[in-house]
C-alpha cells in the first residue's frame, strides 16, 4: 500500500533512539504499514506537545509526513497509554521483551493487522495481569504461529504418531518428538503437564488462559522451552532477556535472605 505525502497511522512505539539535541528516531508498529521508522523532531524539548504521546509502548494516533530519508511525525494523540508498563519494573521488562520480539521477527513494511491486534491485546493484559509470565508465554506461541514458526505440539516430527504423555522438544525440528525418536536427536524433555500447558497456551485465547495456575516447575519449563526455540530461530539472545533475568535475581535476594540461604 502506497503512503501519501501526509498520512495517518495508528501505531505502537516499539523502540526509540535519541538523535541530536532534541529529536528521536522511533520504531513503530502499525496495522496498515507494518514496522516503520520515523523521526520525531523536537520531541525531547520540555515544551514539546508530542512527547507524552510517543512514549515506549504507547498506542497512539499519528499524522506523519513523508520525508526524503525518514518520515516525520507532525501530530500525535494517545489512544491508550498503558501506564502500568512504565510504573512497574517487572511489567516494563516484559513489555521490552514483547516489543523486541516484534522488532526482531519482522522486517520493515510487513503489515499484519492480526499481529497488531495481538500486540495491542498483549500490552493490555501485561498492564493488568497478576501473572505477566503467562501473558508473555501466550504471546510467544501466538506470535510464532503468525510469523510462520508455529511449533508442532501434537504429533511426533520423527515418526508422525500422536503424542500422549511425555515428549522431547527439538528447536531444530520445530516441535515435539516422542521419547524413542527424541532419544536419537538433541532436545529438551517435556513432562506431560508441561506439554499440556504449551498446547493450551497455543490454541486458546488469553482470556481462556488467564486463570491457569502453573506450578513453579511448569513456569520454568515453559520459559525455557520458548526461549530456546526463539533463540534458535533468531540465532541470537534478545537483549531484553538480560534485563528480565537481572531483575529476577534482585527480587529473589530478599527471599533467599529470609530463608537463610
Amino acid at each position: 500500500m502506497l503512503r501519501e505525502r501526509l498520512y495517518r497511522a495508528e501505531a505502537i512505539v516499539l523502540r526509540r533512539m535519541n538523535l541530536g539535541e532534541a529529536d528521536r528516531l522511533l520504531t513503530l508498529y502499525t496495522p496498515e504499514w507494518g514496522k516503520i521508522r520515523v523521526l520525531a523532531k523536537g520531541v525531547r524539548k520540555p515544551t514539546s506537545r508530542k512527547a507524552g504521546h510517543l512514549e515506549l509502548f504507547t498506542h497512539s494516533r499519528l499524522l506523519i509526513a513523508k520525508g526524503r530519508s525518514l518520515d516525520i511525525v507532525t501530530q500525535a494523540e494517545t489512544i491508550t497509554s498503558f501506564l502500568p508498563l512504565r510504573k512497574d519494573l517487572t511489567r516494563t521488562s516484559y513489555a521490552y521483551y514483547v516489543a523486541e520480539l516484534v522488532d526482531r521477527f519482522l522486517e520493515e513494511g510487513e503489515e499484519s493487522p492480526a499481529l497488531f491486534r495481538l500486540l495491542l491485546e498483549t500490552l493490555g493484559h501485561l498492564s493488568e495481569a497478576q501473572d505477566p509470565r503467562l501473558v508473555v508465554r501466550h504471546f510467544e506461541l501466538h506470535l510464532l504461529g503468525q510469523v510462520g514458526y508455529r511449533p508442532e505440539l501434537y504429533r511426533c516430527l520423527g515418526c508422525g504418531r500422536e503424542i500422549e504423555g511425555e515428549a522431547v522438544f527439538s528447536p531444530s525440528q520445530g516441535g515435539v518428538l516422542c521419547p524413542p525418536c527424541g532419544g536419537k536427536r538433541e532436545g529438551s524433555p517435556l513432562s506431560a503437564d508441561l506439554l499440556r500447558y504449551l498446547r493450551l497456551l497455543q490454541r486458546r485465547e488469553y482470556t481462556l488462559c488467564q486463570t491457569l495456575q502453573p506450578s513453579p516447575e511448569v513456569h520454568s519449563g515453559l520459559e525455557r522451552t520458548t526461549r530456546h526455540y526463539i533463540s534458535y530461530i533468531l540465532e541470537r539472545r534478545l537483549r531484553s532477556l538480560d534485563f528480565i533475568d537481572t531483575l529476577r535475581r534482585e527480587e529473589e535476594k530478599p527471599l533467599a535472605k529470609e530463608k537463610g540461604v
